[in-house]
């Protein structure tokens, strides 16, 4: 297949820094390509792929320090739009502001949803565009969305087997945080955690400026226990010994975590997560297998205690089973002959006024209230 990847502007795929969409995308684009596929990637200039790259600015723009990247992302969907001719996919990862420039490609587009759902800016967009074939990276990021929505499929996130690789043995015997420090990460739980089962607890996160505030009056004062200890942010090649050589990845979210790559990182090196059943938690986590999922403080404790019986060979069988880049992009390819196909929910356009079981009566405006894919005969 001739297939586009567009990716996010503000980072270079894969990310040289923080970017976990654009770091999906690449393991997404590199497979496609070790598939066999055509594989043209839309991105920052910087970008490093062996697919066909279509530089739409010279560097990512966070780097640069642009704050509004409307702008970037508009001049790019100009482009792929003018070549939408030479795909037989064009593969999304921007959020919405494709839904209208595409309205008339939409028997060929799909876009992955990589964040939350439950944003009240966005529903116009969501309940206005409803035609445009989507995504979901767990069944419980649909939740808030519409139900007129146009859900193809839900693709879990997957990575390379090396990117972290196996470690048969936890050598550092610690707890592990992961990520970023914010209030709906929780790492006060994780040093709860640590505190009250007595084991060793490292944090390697990064503070944005809009979290100096929970960091300044609820975590700082909370790591200089003699068993916590913050090691700040971390690179790539540092989390793969981070990850290996822990006990248990504390995994304490109190928010919808549409997927989490850490826990998948976490669980390609063996390493099993503790975490708490949020967002989609439930489907990544095999409890008792790959980790455990608890409710209650309490219940985390006791997890501690008795990670260490987890056979680690299990943790890295279940990551290879269900959440490696292979495993994605065959659901991916699947999902694409579907879209082509006209199958799934992306369905013919009933005429105007006529009545659609599922529907109901239709008004034929441009952007009615229902709108969906129209495809070809």
């Amino acid at each position: 297949m001739r297939i586009a990847q567009v990716a996010p502007l503000a980072e270079a795929v894969p990310p040289k820094f923080y970017g976990g969409t654009e770091r999906v995308v690449s393991w997404i684009t590199e497979e496609l390509v070790r598939q066999g596929h055509d594989v043209t990637l839309f991105a920052s200039g910087d970008s490093q792929t062996s697919a066909k790259l279509a530089a739409c600015h010279p560097e990512g723009l966070r780097l640069l320090g642009y704050r509004d990247h409307t702008a970037g992302h508009l001049a790019m969907l100009h482009h792929v739009h003018r070549r939408a001719h030479e795909f037989d996919v064009i593969h999304f990862h921007i959020d919405l502001l494709q839904y209208p420039m595409f309205e008339d490609l939409y028997h060929k587009c799909l876009t992955t949803m990589h964040g939350r759902l439950d944003v009240p800016d966005f529903m116009p967009v969501y309940n206005t565009f409803t035609g445009m074939p989507l995504v979901s990276i767990s069944d419980n990021q649909r939740e808030p969305m519409p139900e007129s929505s146009n859900w193809l499929a839900t693709i879990h996130h997957g990575l390379p087997k090396e990117n972290c690789p196996y470690y048969p043995e936890a050598k550092g015997g610690y707890l592990a945080f992961l990520g970023r420090i914010s209030p709906e990460k929780r790492p006060d739980r994780a040093i709860e955690m640590a505190i009250r089962s007595g084991i060793p607890l490292k944090i390697a996160a990064k503070v944005d400026k809009a979290d100096q505030e929970y960091w300044d009056e609820t975590i700082e004062p909370m790591i200089h226990h003699p068993l916590v200890e913050y090691i700040g942010e971390i690179n790539e090649e540092q989390k793969k010994d981070f990850l290996g050589n822990a006990l248990a990845l504390a995994f304490p979210i109190d928010w919808p975590e549409p997927f989490g790559l850490v826990m998948i990182e976490a669980m390609s090196a063996g390493t099993p997560v503790i975490a708490f059943g949020n967002g989609s938690v439930p489907e990544v986590i095999k409890d008792g297998v790959s980790g455990f999922i608890v409710k209650t403080m309490d219940e985390a404790v006791e997890a501690c205690r008795k990670v260490k019986d987890l056979p680690r060979a299990g943790v890295r069988a279940h990551f290879e089973g269900r959440f490696t880049a292979e495993v994605m992009v065959r659901k991916y390819v699947s999902a694409y002959e579907q879209l082509l196909a006209g199958q799934g929910n992306v369905i013919k356009m009933p005429a105007a006024g006529a009545f659609s079981p599922q529907y109901g009566e239709l008004n034929g405006t441009a952007h009615g209230p229902i709108h969906v894919a129209a495809m070809p005969a």
